[in-house]
């Protein structure tokens, strides 16, 4: 399943290295040691939850539908304006970032406001309704961004414990 998100994310233009590297510009600033490569891992392992390939097969088909006329008036117009009231797009995303805690959730707001990379791509394109994905870009990036908080956090006090 993991591979058909992978796939569904790339035919709609997003690259896992892009996600990585938004979740790299979350965390870099309190990790010194973080690398690109750990990034990646962090998204791979947010992919593996099938509740994450759930919502995000939910909201990649919302878009599609929305752009080939299939949902109904005057929800289509609503989606395809990204209606900021809607809020709907947010609640999906907001359940991807909360895997790994409430962190995610200040990582999506924060995201959410300033738009960076493939999310800022998503949200201005004029060739695609991406109502749904670029926020839930962002939740993946939040959840991602949340693991490696907590990862690195262990590591922390896993090298506090050895030096006392």
């Amino acid at each position: 399943m993991k591979d058909i998100i992978i796939e569904k994310l790339r035919e709609r233009g997003v690259q896992i290295q892009e996600i990585a590297e938004i979740v790299y510009a979350l965390q870099k600033p309190y990790s010194d040691t973080l690398n690109i490569e750990e990034c990646l891992e962090s998204v791979d392992r947010v992919l593996e939850k099938r509740e994450v390939q759930y919502t995000l097969l939910t909201g990649i088909a919302l878009d599609k539908l929305t752009e080939e006329g299939k949902v109904e008036e005057p929800l289509a117009s609503i989606i395809k304006r990204d209606e900021p009231l809607y809020g709907v797009d947010e609640s999906l995303a907001l359940a991807i970032a909360n895997i790994y805690g409430t962190i995610g959730f200040t990582s999506f707001g924060y995201l959410d406001k300033n738009k960076f990379g493939a999310m800022k791509r998503l949200d201005t394109s004029k060739d695609k309704v991406n109502t749904f994905l670029d926020d839930l870009v962002a939740g993946i990036a939040s959840a991602a961004s949340a693991r490696i908080a907590h990862q690195k956090r262990n590591e922390q006090e896993e090298a506090e414990r050895e030096v006392s």
